[in-house]
Formats: structure tokens, C-alpha cells, sequence
């Protein structure tokens, strides 16, 4: 914060004192003012004058109104320009006193609304000019009486732009505060809107498929030995099914995807088969990297093999990222039982000396979602001595099976004629038992 505004906000903590500065102020140039005229017939030179009392009277009081100028706005108008009305009548040599006038105008202006300042401001105008031009000892054409018409003109006008600049100013502090209040619910409800749009299509689309894709199996399971043309026939429909399914998938999901997008891509998902691409890749950036694989070649889940795979991705990337150039990485891949055991193991401990354990990306967290997504465990940290451990315990299996319902094995459904054959993937509507969707 800089000086002025410290000063600033000092003098709006009190806003007494300062009004009571600025009546000092302009009690002072009124008094400079009341001394000081124009000699000569052309006024190009200035003199000391001596003002009559009633003229000192008058600018004590107008500048002793000014103090409670905020607290009580029209009533210091009334009162300055009373006295102010006074000296244009009989003050001469006039002083300046309607300066406490336009002081009090221009409050009144910044503190009203448009109308009340075009009502006061030109009726404060008029009568002071009015009264200064008829009644004063100077002649109507003076420039002291054109001098109380700009004056108080420009006050009204000054006042109310401050007026509406600060309504601008507050009307868009509070839109700002609004939506900083608003930003963080708004995004945790469309959040919940969108979770719950894409849970309902995925649901129309997918429940729909397998009850069918079920049906129809167990009607092929049934009739296989004694019927083989009609299980061929009840195969094919569950070969349309999920063709039709994976249709709808891939348009419910291409519904996520921007415009801007770039292309989805083409080629498989990677797995544990490309292991030694990846750590090819490290190393020939540099890392130093050692696999030891113990797996047996086991036949992984596509989600696992996945999963395994953008795992030691993640840990070999932190390790050359946070580790050091001269630090080494060890990946290990061993079937334990019913288990795939992957640990990758580092001796960095980064520029520092100290190892990242938290960091400030997302590397681990999304490490800790995906093993999590397939129902595994994560251990992350630091090693006793140096470096930093990232061990995941996948399972080889995944529960992927699918509970028969009693009646569905040997019975058609819905949709379903005697014959066992099932309507289009775009006309039929085959429900599980209990579903209620």
C-alpha cells in the first residue's frame, strides 16, 4: 500500500476530521479572498482591502456549516446559501462567501439522486445569481455575478459524475464479490448436472444392450443341443446387440468432446507389452533404468494392463523430473499370487536434496485414481536413505461378472417372440427384473 493511499484511508476511517480540514480550507480562501481585489479600472493589479464585519460573520458561519456537510447535506445547502443570499444583497465590498455555497452544492449533488440535483442545484443558482444581479451593489453584467453562475453550475454537475461514478464503481465491486461467492457452487452444480445427464445416457444406452445381449445368450445356452439353428439365430441378435451398443456409446461419449479437440486416436490402448518401448524412451533421454519382470507373461485386464502401464509412465517421469541427471530407476514387475506387484524404485533426491513427495502436479493423484478405479493399492514416499518408492499392488482379476436373474436362462423377456427372437437394437427395449428405470 502506498502512502496516498494510506492517507486515504486514514482520512475515510474519519470522515469529522476530514471535513472539518476541508471547512479550514475554505475558510481560509474565503478570508484570502475577502482582502485581496482588483485595483484599476481593468483590474490588472490587486490590492489589500479591508471587508466589513458583517462579511467576516458571514464566512465564519458558512465555513462552520461545512463541517457536518455529510451528515446533514441540505440543511448545510439551506444554511450557506442563506448566508451567501445575505452577502450578495448587502455585502461591499462583497467577499466570497458563496464559495461555502458551492461546497455545500456540490455534497448534495454527490450524496442525492439526478432529480434531487437538478432541483436544488438550479434553484441554489438561480436565486444566488438572481439575488447577486438585482440586489447587489455591483451591476448585473459583473463578472463576480457570472462568476456565481459557473460556479454553481459546475458544483451540481461535478457532483453528480462523482455520484455516478461511485455507483458504477460499487455496482461493479458487488457483481465481482457476487460471483466469487456464486463461482464455486455454479461449478459444483453443473458438475452434478453433467455427472447426472451422462449417468442417464449411459444407463438408456447400456442397460438396454445387455439386458438384451443377456436374453438372448441364455435363450442360445438353452436351445444349443436340440435347437443349433435357432441358438445360431439368437447369437446373431447378440452380435447386433453389441455392435448397437458400442454405436450409442460412441456417440453418448462423442458428445463430451469439444469442437477444438484434436483426434481421438487410433491405436490401441497401451499396456505392459510396450513396457520396454517406454523405458527405451527414458533411456535414450538419459535415465538410467533397470526392469526386472517376473509376471510370467500373465494375460491382463484391458483396464490393469492399462493401468500398470501409465503407472510406471508417471513414476519413471517424476523420477527424471525431480530425481536428478545422475539418478537411477529400478521398475519391477512380479505375479504374486493373485496379484501383479509394480514397484518403481529411484536414488534422486531432486536439486534440493529432498524428494518430492507432494509436488505440484497431479502425477500421483491421478497414479492413486487409477489403481483405485481397478480396485488395487498405492504406496507412495521416500526411501530410507535417498530416493522415492511408488509401489501398486494390482489385482490380475477384475469382477466382471454378471449375476443371472431366476427366469432369465431359459425364458424370453420382453420384446421377445416364442421363438426366442428379439426386435432391433432400434426398436426393442429389454429391461433386467427390477429395473425400474
Amino acid at each position: 500500500m502506498t502512502t496516498l493511499d494510506r492517507i486515504r484511508s486514514r482520512l475515510t476511517a474519519h470522515p469529522l476530521a476530514l471535513d472539518a480540514g476541508i471547512a479550514a480550507g475554505v475558510l481560509v480562501c474565503m478570508v484570502a479572498g475577502s482582502f485581496v481585489g482588483p485595483r484599476g479600472e481593468h483590474g490588472v493589479s490587486w490590492a489589500v482591502r479591508t471587508p466589513e464585519p458583517l462579511s467576516l460573520v458571514l464566512i465564519a458561519l458558512g465555513a462552520a456549516a461545512l463541517v457536518l456537510r455529510r451528515r446533514v447535506p441540505r440543511t448545510v445547502l439551506a444554511v450557506t446559501g442563506t448566508v451567501s443570499l445575505v452577502e450578495c444583497v448587502t455585502g461591499d465590498p462583497r467577499a466570497p462567501v458563496a464559495m461555502s455555497a458551492v461546497v455545500a452544492l456540490f455534497t448534495v449533488a454527490a450524496a442525492t439522486d439526478r432529480p434531487t440535483t437538478w432541483r436544488l442545484g438550479l434553484s441554489t443558482m438561480t436565486v444566488l445569481t438572481g439575488a447577486a444581479m438585482l440586489g447587489g451593489p455591483e451591476p448585473w453584467y459583473a463578472q463576480e455575478n457570472l462568476a456565481i453562475f459557473a460556479w454553481t453550475g459546475m458544483a451540481a454537475a461535478g457532483g453528480d459524475a462523482v455520484r455516478s461514478r461511485r455507483a458504477f464503481v460499487r455496482a461493479i465491486r458487488e457483481r465481482a464479490e457476487r460471483a466469487e461467492r456464486t463461482r464455486e457452487e455454479e461449478a459444483r452444480r453443473r458438475v452434478v448436472e453433467e455427472r447426472l445427464r451422462i449417468a442417464r445416457d449411459l444407463h438408456d444406452v447400456v442397460a438396454h444392450h445387455i439386458a438384451l445381449v443377456n436374453v438372448q445368450a441364455g435363450v442360445a445356452a438353452h436351445v444349443m443341443d436340440k435347437r443349433p439353428d435357432q441358438a445360431k439365430e439368437a447369437l446373431a441378435h447378440v452380435r447386433e446387440a453389441g455392435r448397437c451398443a458400442l454405436d450409442e456409446l460412441r456417440a453418448t461419449v462423442g458428445l463430451l468432446r469439444q469442437s477444438d479437440d484434436p483426434e481421438a486416436p487410433t491405436e490401441p490402448a497401451p499396456g505392459l507389452d510396450r513396457l520396454d518401448d517406454l523405458v527405451g524412451t527414458f533411456r535414450s533421454a538419459g535415465l538410467h533404468v533397470e526392469v526386472a519382470r517376473a509376471d510370467n507373461g500373465t494375460a491382463l485386464p484391458a483396464a490393469v494392463d492399462l493401468a500398470a502401464f501409465r503407472i510406471v509412465q508417471e513414476a519413471l517421469t517424476n523420477v527424471q523430473k525431480h530425481a536428478g541427471g545422475r539418478a537411477r530407476a529400478e521398475v519391477s514387475v512380479v505375479r504374486v499370487g493373485p496379484n501383479l506387484e509394480i514397484t518403481v524404485l529411484d536414488d534422486g533426491a531432486g536439486a534440493d536434496g529432498v524428494p518430492p513427495v507432494g509436488g505440484g502436479g497431479h502425477g500421483l493423484l491421478g497414479m492413486r485414481e487409477r489403481v483405485t478405479a481397478v480396485r488395487g493399492t498405492l504406496t507412495t514416499g521416500p526411501r530410507y536413505g535417498g530416493g522415492f518408492r511408488v509401489h501398486a499392488i494390482l489385482p490380475v482379476r477384475t469382477d466382471t461378472g454378471t449375476r443371472t436373474e431366476p427366469g432369465t436362462g431359459t425364458r424370453t423377456g420382453t420384446g421377445t417372440g416364442a421363438d426366442g427372437r428379439a426386435g432391433t437394437c432400434a426398436r426393442t427395449r429389454i429391461r433386467p427384473q427390477g429395473d425400474t428405470a
